[in-house]
This record gives structure tokens, C-alpha cells and sequence, in this order.
């Protein structure tokens, strides 16, 4: 049997019984879990270089694990040369053990090897309690090797919570070890964190 995720032992050892003594939680559902992580990349070039696209492809696929799904134009918009269905980027949506594992490479691997970084913004939640960042480089990505980059292109990181509170969710990503702006970092299995 295949060990369990670093970042849900985390969750289940520390995160829920803070979460619970922060929130005053009485029953252990109510806690607030992350459900899915999307991760998408728009390529404004697709349908006139092929070979971007699939590199994006190849790509989100290192980095995730998981292959990622071509994504097309819905409506077309004749000021953008786009026709309806011709493609536009490329997205993978991870859930469980994948979402686990690729949210603890993005804290604790990808996030500091970001230039300048002075800490993830809070005011990115949406109302109801998700969160989504920008990456401006895929480079900051271990799995990605700088010398087959074709192209350096950004990524829209969407984290996906089952609360509709922006503060229980803030909490909830806080204690998973999200770097927010101005305060210190939550190291992950050091000294009982």
C-alpha cells in the first residue's frame, strides 16, 4: 500500500485540531477541507504554433502528474482572430492523493524558489472561499528542465475549498503552510508543525 501524503497526514495531525480550536468546530466534518486544485495556462498562440501547446501540454504533465486537457475557445471573437473551438490553453484538475502532493511540491519547493518573493497575496479569495494565485515563470517547478523550455509562460493556480468563508479558508491554507504576506512560514513536520 502506497504511503499517505505528507501535506494530509499534516491536515489530520495538526491542521483539523487547530482549525477546530480556532473555529470552534463541534462536529470534525465541519472543519474545512481542500476539495481540488486547478491549474490552468492560457496560450494566446495555440492555434498558430502547435508545438507551444504541446510543450505547455508536456509540461503541466511533469509537473502534476497528470495529463493535461486541451482547452478551446467557447464563443468566437473576431477582434482576437478567434474562432469558436480552436484552442487556447491547456488545464488539469487534481484531486486526492495527486492534490495532496502537488500542493506540498508547490509550498514547500516551488514557492521559494520564486525571485523577490515577499509572500502570497490574502486579498486573492473569491467570497466563497477559494483561492487563486498567478506563477509567473513554470521554471520555479523542480520537474521543469530550463533547457527544454521552449517558452516561458505563467500559470493560474486555483485551490478549491468545501467552506463559503473566506477566513475559514484563509486559516485552512495558513496552517497547510501558504506563505502569506507578513508573517512567518509554517515549516511541515519540523518540531511537532
Amino acid at each position: 500500500m502506497e504511503a499517505t501524503p505528507r501535506l494530509l497526514n499534516h491536515y489530520h495531525e495538526h491542521v483539523r485540531p487547530r482549525m477546530t480550536e480556532l473555529f470552534g468546530f463541534e462536529n470534525p466534518n465541519q472543519v474545512p477541507r481542500i476539495t481540488k486544485v486547478k491549474i490552468n495556462v492560457g496560450v494566446g498562440e495555440a492555434s498558430k504554433n502547435q508545438k507551444l501547446l504541446d510543450s505547455v501540454v508536456e509540461e503541466l504533465g511533469l509537473i502534476t502528474g497528470q495529463k493535461a486537457l486541451i482547452t478551446r475557445a467557447r464563443k468566437s471573437i473576431s477582434n482576437f482572430g478567434l474562432r469558436e473551438g480552436m484552442p487556447v490553453g491547456a488545464a488539469v484538475t487534481l484531486r486526492k492523493r495527486r492534490m495532496y502532493e502537488f500542493l506540498d511540491r508547490l509550498v514547500s519547493v516551488a514557492i521559494p524558489r520564486v525571485r523577490d518573493f515577499r509572500g502570497l497575496n490574502t486579498r486573492s479569495f473569491d467570497g466563497r472561499g477559494n483561492y487563486t494565485m498567478g506563477v509567473k515563470e513554470q521554471i520555479i517547478f523542480p520537474e521543469i528542465n530550463y533547457d527544454r523550455v521552449n517558452r516561458i509562460h505563467g500559470m493560474d493556480i486555483s485551490v478549491v475549498t468545501d467552506t463559503d468563508k473566506d477566513d475559514e479558508a484563509l486559516a485552512l491554507l495558513r496552517e497547510m503552510g501558504f506563505p502569506f504576506r507578513g508573517e512567518e512560514p509554517v515549516i511541515i513536520g519540523a518540531n511537532g508543525a
